[in-house]
């Protein structure tokens, strides 16, 4: 890449414009190998196909028929479940069952009790009959796991409210919590963001307890349909466990006399902060949860489906669904246009194609359209923090995250904007509101500074997923490598956040991946940013990840992690080769300085070898992360993204060298 005058990233060496020309004086096709070259363009051609004509990238977020089910439960619980959508849903829940009856979280993982469960009601409700083969071995499963009385928390809750359970058997969440001051413990904002949205309309819910007419009995999902919850014994008292499910009997008392007049103010103060962390598209938070649960608090306290909160928050709910050809309806848990359109832009730029190509533009273009300039959640524990930074999603103001606001500046500084100084003034109020949402330790969280309290996830009601947002080794990577492209490698800052991520390597070389599977991701981000804040290749950390890397490449060359890493300790940085998982290998080895090596040579090969003739690769396995082994992601662009940003690496060497502003590299 050439440097500009203006203080931008410049361009990698100057192409033709087609991204596909292979002219044989392209100082491309004479210096790399020919194999990578083709199927970089390759690539190059595939996701500029691909790109939206506002100028974004969105593929799609696959996760599990838990988001198709409850959708279904959601209509059928405000009454406009209607015949097209059902049919949609079921063909799609059906298609996902695995041949002994289950449904399970992830590509290839093993059946899991809750989903099976809400994927069973949801065709019950389609009209498919319990003693249909493949729904009988879904119910015999179901039992023998312990029936619904092992589901978690979050499935009882749904088939309460058409009394398939009961509510006296759940724990208890009361909405006078939305009024605990900040340093109460508990309070709402000890919890993760995507938790707090989703736990306010629960409080209104839990104390409505309402329950619709069922339009069926579940009796053969019980293993004893006379005693569906018999009585467990409480752990010992002295335990943290103990403590909380006491906590919880207290409160239960506590619902049967807490005054009628407090409760109302409390509910009523509860849905006045879901109404106006509403989004301009009717979405809340971006995401599928809070809002399938804020459509059912706010109906319970009144609002009819005219109201114009309501109709907005079902229409957001439709473009959350993807009709496929079949005529099977996904619903997608949130969408990721920033997120996608940072990453294409990256890749596109680190593969050659020039920083002024029109389509880079048009996706700086529309990026800087995205900025958030106004204060959201995140501000409580930041009051005096002036806002800029980016969210994942097409409206989410109320919570940019740390991870898209580094990944949304690294994409801009390889982009030759004309307008550079708007760009300029965009990553300078992005990297003044990161560094000032840095944690006590050194290191960056998603969405909020320190949220660290180890009470939420003791409660007896957080029985799934994380609901915390402590620090993690990707996203302070990330901004680690963004901080030092903006010439602030050697702040003190910055420096903290390095010496955060040197403790953090695990003792087999690895880091620990929170937002990607697993040690794959965590290591392929750690390692580029440790050698773009300055850490030479011979840095012990980095001999010691790239060790690490050449005992987990899979024979094949490709590198794949599986999400019982999670969990299963024998898993660690094992897995069927993916293609995005081989690229986050890759992109650490070069940073460390391996073009050369065998590895390199034979993980690159598999790229090249696994490619479509049409540019993209084949990736059913889930590679993201939503919470770790609870919830697992498939992002449909992951497996064009990053290879193209691998091999892109591979041919023209690191990008680093090109920028500008980032003086200070060195030891």
């Amino acid at each position: 890449m050439t440097a500009t005058t203006d203080g931008s990233a410049g361009a990698l060496p100057p192409r033709t414009a087609s991204a596909s020309d292979t002219d044989t004086d392209d100082p491309v096709a004479a210096g790399g190998p020919d194999a990578a070259v083709r199927a970089m363009r390759r690539a190059t051609d595939f996701l500029l196909a691909r790109q939206d004509a506002e100028g974004w990238w969105k593929g799609d977020l696959e996760t599990n028929v838990t988001m198709d089910a409850e959708d279904l439960l959601l209509r059928q619980f405000l009454g406009i479940r209607d015949e097209r959508t059902t049919r949609a849903a079921a063909l799609f829940i059906r298609g996902e069952q695995r041949e002994d009856g289950t449904w399970a979280t992830f590509h290839g993982g093993p059946g899991e009790l809750s989903t099976t469960i809400e994927a069973y009601v949801a065709l019950r409700l389609a009209g498919d009959a319990p003693d249909a083969p493949h729904m009988a071995r879904a119910a015999e499963w179901i039992r023998a796991r312990g029936g619904i009385a092992a589901a978690r928390v979050f499935t009882r809750i749904w088939l309460a409210l058409f009394g398939w359970w009961r509510w006296e058997d759940l724990p208890e969440v009361p909405p006078e919590i939305v009024w605990f001051p900040r340093w109460v413990p508990l309070n709402i904002y000890d919890f993760g963001c995507w938790a707090r949205q989703t736990i306010v309309p629960l409080t209104i819910v839990s104390a409505q307890r309402p329950v619709r007419p069922a339009p069926f009995p579940l009796r053969e999902l019980h293993t004893d349909p006379d005693r569906p919850n018999p009585a467990r014994r409480l752990a010992p008292a002295a335990g943290w466990e103990g403590f909380f499910q006491r906590l919880d009997k207290l409160l239960h008392v506590y619902r049967r006399v807490a005054p009628k007049r407090v409760r109302r103010a409390a509910m009523n103060t509860a849905a006045r902060w879901i109404i106006e962390r509403q989004e301009n598209d009717g979405c809340w938070g971006g995401i599928q949860p809070p809002a399938v649960y804020s459509l059912i608090a706010l109906h319970l306290l009144g609002y009819d489906l005219e109201h114009p909160v309501m109709r907005a928050g079902l229409e957001s709910l439709d473009r959350f669904a993807v009709w496929r050809e079949d005529g099977a309806r996904m619903i997608e848990a949130c969408q990721s246009p920033v997120w996608d359109t940072c990453l294409a832009t990256i890749a596109l730029a680190d593969a050659g194609l020039p920083a002024d190509h029109p389509r880079l533009v048009q996706a700086a273009d529309w990026m800087l359209g995205e900025e958030i300039v106004r204060p959201g959640d995140w501000a409580v524990r930041r009051k005096r923090l002036a806002p800029g930074g980016w969210a994942f999603e097409f409206h989410n103001d109320n919570y940019p995250d740390i991870d898209d606001t580094a990944e949304v500046a690294l994409a801009l500084r390889r982009v030759r904007h004309p307008d550079h100084k708007r760009m300029d003034r965009a990553i300078a109020r992005a990297v003044r509101w990161t560094l000032g949402m840095q944690s006590r330790d050194g290191a960056w969280a998603a969405f909020d500074a320190d949220n660290t309290s180890p009470f939420p996830n003791r409660l007896p009601f957080c029985d799934f997923g994380e609901v915390i947002d402590p620090p993690s080794a990707d996203v302070t990577a990330h901004v680690v490598e963004m901080l030092a492209v903006e010439g602030l490698a050697h702040d003190p800052r910055t420096r903290r956040g390095i010496e955060w991520l040197l403790a953090a390597q695990e003792p087999n070389g690895s880091w620990f991946g929170r937002w990607g599977v697993n040690h794959v991701y965590g290591t392929g981000s750690v390692v580029p940013a440790l050698a773009a804040a300055g850490l030479p290749a011979a840095h012990p950390a980095i001999r010691r990840a790239v060790a690490w890397l050449e005992t987990v490449q899979n024979d094949d060359g490709g590198w794949g992690e599986d999400l019982r890493s999670y969990h299963e300790e024998e898993w660690i940085g094992r897995g069927a080769s993916t293609a995005s998982q081989t690229a986050w290998a890759l992109l650490a080895l070069l940073a460390a300085g391996e073009r050369e090596s065998k590895a390199v040579d034979r993980g690159v090969e598999w790229l090249a070898g696994t490619q479509r003739e049409d540019g993209g690769w084949d990736e059913p396995y889930y590679t993201g992360t939503g919470f770790p082994w609870d919830f697992s992601i498939n992002y449909h662009l992951y497996r064009q993204v990053f290879p193209l940003t691998a091999l892109g690496r591979y041919v023209h060497g690191e990008p680093l060298g090109a920028w500008t502003v980032a003086p200070h590299r060195g030891s």
